[in-house]
């Protein structure tokens, strides 16, 4: 095949997947009766109607301590569910990827038991574990606990199995055991790799949890939907404000740990 009749066909094949979009847009519109022109000339007063609304008032401000009390609960239980999950998908990582299994059997029940854990959203872990824990802490803890383990799961075994092998052919061939291999040959390539990924599951978590707050009535959901019942747009402008800061605190503290380590 001449490389004029590849370009061509990628070009048919770039057109079709256009075509695809469009249609499946004009079908989604016309299906839910939304106006596209309407929702565009809305954004105007929508914005005017934020600030006027939920700019917090000097009566919010004095709440401000409780806000962040409840804030820092929200942090503390991302990091705990997130650090804790990384060390349970470390483990369940070595029986799972290829360059580390040490029984084909294990290895399968691992990704199995990782699939479905990653398959199941953590609103869906929220609500079934609360008919079993109550809305308190623990149900908040475990739902991020079992969403982020699944995850992390599945990025471990991709980031063991994308390590480079050599060092661990080496030193099969030197006779080392299996431990040694893991913790000589393996941990030190996937290592920063690895907490990257954790540094991002604390960031996902921490507004995965004001969700789940709002299941549970734990953290700074739990302030949120009070003051969402209540139609204090001042309390929910401040609490909004609170949330967007710390994730970009959060946000820019783990990119540079994780330039630091990479």
């Amino acid at each position: 095949m001449t490389e004029t009749n590849i370009l061509r066909m990628k070009k048919w094949r770039m057109t079709g997947v256009l075509v695809v979009l469009i249609v499946l847009t004009y079908g989604s519109a016309a299906f839910t009766k939304f106006n596209l022109i309407d929702g565009i000339s809305s954004i105007p007063s929508t914005i005017a109607w934020m600030i006027q609304n939920l700019v917090p008032s000097a009566e919010a401000m004095e709440n401000l301590p409780k806000v962040l009390e409840r804030l820092w609960e929200t942090i503390i239980l991302s990091v705990i569910a997130s650090t804790t999950a990384a060390v349970f998908a470390l483990f369940f990582a070595m029986f799972g990827a290829q360059t580390t299994q040490f029984n084909r059997s294990f290895g399968f029940v691992a990704r199995l038991i990782a699939s479905i854990f990653r398959n199941v959203p953590v609103v869906a872990w929220a609500l079934i574990l609360v008919v079993s824990f109550g809305h308190n802490v623990v149900t908040g803890y475990l739902a991020l606990f079992f969403s982020t383990f699944g995850f992390l799961v599945r990025m471990f075994i991709e980031t063991i199995d994308e390590a480079s092998s050599e060092g661990v052919e080496a030193l099969t061939a030197t006779g080392s055991t299996y431990f040694q291999m893991v913790f000589k040959g393996v941990l030190p390539d996937t290592m920063p790799q690895m907490l990257s990924w954790v540094f991002y599951m604390i960031e996902t978590n921490i507004r995965s949890a004001t969700l789940i707050g709002l299941l549970t009535g734990t953290g700074i959901g739990y302030l949120f939907d009070l003051y969402y019942k209540r139609l204090d747009y001042g309390m929910l402008g401040l609490i909004t404000i609170m949330i967007v800061a710390v994730v970009f605190i959060i946000e820019f503290t783990s990119n540079k740990v994780r330039r630091a380590i990479s």
